[in-house]
């Protein structure tokens, strides 16, 4: 089956031990360690997030974070797994150990009874975390669905093998390459220095050091008709480059993008952008601040095929299955 370019559906998870984690802090220099007290702030602006979206005819599942478990970056599900237009689940291994306490069996579960798809066709690839190998789901990966290509900069939170295996079961080219900040240190994550719409791409080409490389991603990208919208390294420090374009319930195309991104992007951006989508920017400045991830990584798409008759304008479509959504 094709896989579709964009959805109108997202799943976000509602944080409730928020904070900054340690055990990230080592690869992601987005994160700053800020006061203590975060973790309203971050609801707050996780619930704005959900209403502008839903505002903007964004379908939206929420699902609570669950209590009494390490999970201070939960906010960000996109990192532990992935839905395909077949039907495929894909779960990811993750570097820090409280990361794995996100991905969440349950999850699965409620959307597998709401979408009626197989739970035979999840693929899980978190026996590489035994061997210190890692794949975070779409922060790994840029994923081109429409055109198969993963494009993805190797970090210690990328692991190649890893994502050779996910090319190999998904039926994805890879275009990998090495990417770093101002300073030279390396860029954890993919989502954070590309983004992806349905006709163009933003790309902080700068942080691609390597020639070879750097042809290579714009070769992949102009080849598969897009155009190349490029980021200076203050624009991908302030998240630019973590956006994502969605389907709003009339079809119409809209990119995500925070509130700090978009006050970082020059007027002919904004035209180059709108000239294909128009632009949603939500202000989730804490969560950027303390989580080092901004808008993009608090989506994870849905692409699962849909039971004819289930409508997801419901508010809360997990009713049947006993999942509470407040």
């Amino acid at each position: 089956m094709e896989e579709k370019s964009l959805t109108n559906n997202v799943m976000m998870i509602r944080p409730h031990n928020f904070g900054f984690n340690e055990q990230t802090a080592k690869t992601n220099k987005f994160q700053k360690k800020t006061g203590s007290s975060v973790n309203l702030q971050a609801l707050k602006e996780f619930n704005n997030a959900v209403e502008t979206l839903r505002m903007n005819g964004i379908n939206v599942f929420v699902f609570d974070d669950l209590a009494g478990i390490e999970t201070p970056d939960s906010v960000f599900p996109n990192n532990w797994i992935s839905f395909h237009s077949d039907g495929t689940v894909v779960v990811y291994p993750m570097l820090a150990l409280n990361r794995r306490n996100e991905r969440r069996p349950d999850i699965i579960q409620s959307l597998s009874m709401f979408y009626g798809f197989s739970c035979s066709k999840v693929i899980d690839l978190t026996n590489y975390e035994n061997n210190n190998k890692f794949l975070e789901g779409t922060g790994s990966l840029v994923l081109d669905r429409e055109n198969k290509i993963a494009y993805s900069c190797i970090s210690e939170r990328t692991n190649e093998e890893v994502l050779n295996k996910f090319c190999n079961e998904m039926n994805y080219k890879s275009v990998k390459f090495h990417a770093f900040d101002e300073t030279g240190f390396p860029i954890y994550h993919t989502n954070v220095m590309m983004a992806l719409g349905e006709e163009f791409a933003m790309v902080c080409l700068d942080s691609i050091k390597d020639e070879g490389e750097k042809k290579a991603v714009i070769s992949a990208v102009k080849g598969s008709g897009k155009t190349l919208i490029e980021l200076t390294f203050k624009q991908m420090m302030n998240f630019a480059g973590n956006a994502l374009e969605l389907l709003d319930s009339k079809g119409n195309k809209k990119l995500v993008i925070s509130k700090k991104a978009f006050s970082s992007l020059s007027n002919e951006q904004i035209d180059q952008i709108e000239r294909y989508c128009s632009i949603i920017n939500i202000d989730v400045s804490t969560i950027e601040e303390c989580g080092g991830g901004s808008i993009r990584c608090m989506l994870a798409e849905i692409f699962l095929p849909q039971k004819k008759e289930i409508k997801t304008t419901a508010r809360n479509p997990f009713k049947k299955s006993g999942l509470k959504l407040r």
